[in-house]
């Protein structure tokens, strides 16, 4: 997935002079054969990440279209600040393009796990939110970024996930219908998709129709467009591998309360709001947390009434 939006990125600078990348210090084997070709376009400002954000910032009021490439906390966490006041406030054409979405570091521990990022980034104005599911979703991410005249968060996972998509011919602006279904529905982003994806396929195996739907814009939402993608399914169920406040489960929520929908039965699937203590690989933390395949598949059938053997 991260090579898929970088691969984009650069290839797009013999097109575009005007695209510099910044990196705080991470991905450098990712740019070693860019920084060779395009020396004028890259710079590593090293362990100084609210001086990149502010750099960035002055490059982007000079006309140029910038990318800062870091792992999330320290693209985002450590710089609130600046991304607030020198990106958002100004609302410049910066890319924040963060590494190590969820859990993907584990089992690095919290100071590397990006699971509030979403609630953070909600609270800045003008800021675009994506969160791609797959190489497919993270490359038109990319070819959204370079269009986007506003700040865009890029959350992206680096274990590399495989395509669920069949073809790229999707709006990642949209709500995305992956598959129909009648009895539930799952609304993932991010690379917990590859989970729902199988979880619905053993579902299936059972009789048990499942709509499955993906978010990679998480802000701003087609909120009508959502409401008619869900349709007529009473049971929703949200996924992801955020915080379970915050995130899209609180997003809709909120869309639904506001819009006075009450005919949806919502259910969150996300990390329990506590920090990690536990030392585990990413997919021992999904199954710790209840969003492996099997803990969803079980989910679903308790909603449903099915009869857990």
């Amino acid at each position: 997935m991260r090579s898929a939006f970088i691969n984009k990125i650069t290839s797009e600078v013999s097109k575009n002079k005007d695209i510099f990348i910044i990196s705080g210090d991470a991905g450098l084997g990712v740019f070693d054969n860019f920084k060779n070709e395009s020396p004028d376009n890259f710079i590593n400002l090293g362990v100084a990440e609210q001086n990149a954000t502010g750099f960035a910032a002055g490059m982007a009021i000079a006309g140029f279209k910038v990318y800062i490439y870091n792992i999330i906390p320290f693209l985002l966490y450590r710089t609130y600040e600046q991304v607030r006041n020198d990106i958002c406030y100004q609302n410049l054409a910066v890319t924040l393009v963060g590494i190590g979405s969820g859990v993907t570091y584990a089992p690095q521990g919290m100071t590397h796990y990006s699971i509030e990022d979403i609630a953070i980034a909600r609270t800045l104005p003008n800021l675009t939110i994506i969160s791609p599911a797959d190489p497919i979703e993270a490359e038109l991410s990319a070819e959204y970024s370079l269009t986007s005249k506003n700040p865009v968060y890029v959350r992206l996972a680096k274990r590399g996930e495989p395509n669920i998509h069949v073809d790229k011919n999707i709006n990642i602006t949209e709500p995305i219908l992956m598959k129909d279904g009648e009895e539930v529905c799952l609304i993932f982003h991010g690379s917990i998709g590859t989970e729902v994806m199988d979880a619905r396929k053993e579902l299936l195996k059972e009789g048990i129709s499942v709509k499955v739907v993906s978010i990679p814009m998480l802000n701003p939402i087609n909120e009508s467009l959502l409401i008619d993608t869900i349709g007529k399914v009473k049971h929703v169920i949200s996924i992801e591998e955020h915080y379970i406040i915050g995130g899209l489960g609180s997003i809709l929520f909120e869309i639904f309360a506001i819009n006075k929908i009450n005919n949806y039965e919502l259910t969150t699937l996300g990390i329990t709001h506590k920090f990690i203590h536990e030392i585990k690989d990413q997919n021992g933390m999904r199954k710790l947390f209840g969003l492996s395949k099997n803990s969803i598949v079980t989910v679903v059938k308790n909603i449903l009434g099915y009869k857990i053997l």
